[in-house]
């Protein structure tokens, strides 16, 4: 049975469009092949589909920039030269933002003023009083910061003494206030949290009134307490 004549013209159908593009493009590749062999020929295609994917054959023992470059000769076309015109001058134009950043610089620490006139110096002298009251308000705050957490610092540490002086007025007026009786020669412990530690102040006794009963107890003075501060 003979095969129905297809007509050409784009197939609307997406899906039907890729199979179709797909199987003729495995077909123009298997032809490809079958010239490299059968003709000792030197074949390349490049084909792009509707999605921009690249699909590529070249016949073996050969390089894609083999056949453009004998292309070129044969042809007398240089394919290259307008890509290589327009990255010589992307190339010339970085070149000159950076001689001008490299000038603009030498200018911020005095150097190259010699090539501006009065307005150009009058513009980089406004634009560097911005920059050093930018630099200034920005050093102010930093300082101020620093400011405030050392008074919060010194707050924290006024609240600690005021409460160590409390606790040993009040062992003043009681001298059995806070006592422990643990049988060793400290007979009294306060804590105390400070800064992430906890600070412990002891009061040494000499338990001189074991062997002498009639000596009276004295009282706590600050000279009775040392302080241990125990990290966590």
């Amino acid at each position: 049975m003979a095969r129905g004549k297809i007509q050409i013209k784009r197939i609307e159908n997406q899906t039907n469009r890729q199979v179709t593009y797909s199987k003729r493009r495995n077909g123009l590749f298997k032809k490809a092949h079958e010239l490299t062999v059968l003709c000792d020929a030197r074949v390349s295609i490049i084909m792009f589909s509707s999605s921009n994917k690249l699909h590529e054959f070249i016949s073996p023992n050969t390089t894609t920039k083999e056949i453009i470059d004998l292309y070129q000769t044969v042809s007398d076309v240089d394919v290259w030269s307008a890509h290589y015109e327009r990255m010589q001058e992307t190339k010339r134009k970085l070149l000159e933002t950076n001689r001008k950043l490299r000038t603009q610089i030498k200018q911020r620490l005095g150097e190259c003023l010699d090539e501006l006139d009065i307005q150009e110096l009058r513009s980089l002298e406004e634009e560097m009083e911005n920059t050093f009251k930018l630099v200034r308000e920005r050093k102010f705050k930093s300082l101020g910061n620093q400011i405030e957490t050392t008074k919060k610092k010194n707050k924290s540490q006024q609240d600690i003494q005021k409460n160590l002086i409390h606790e040993l007025e009040l062992r003043a007026e009681d001298p059995h206030y806070g006592l422990v009786d643990n049988g060793g020669d400290y007979d009294s412990v306060l804590g105390y949290q400070i800064e992430g530690s906890r600070a412990y102040a002891l009061r040494y006794h000499q338990n001189q009134h074991h062997h002498y009963p009639n000596h009276a107890l004295h009282a706590p003075s600050a000279s009775d307490i040392i302080t241990f501060h125990l990290l966590e």
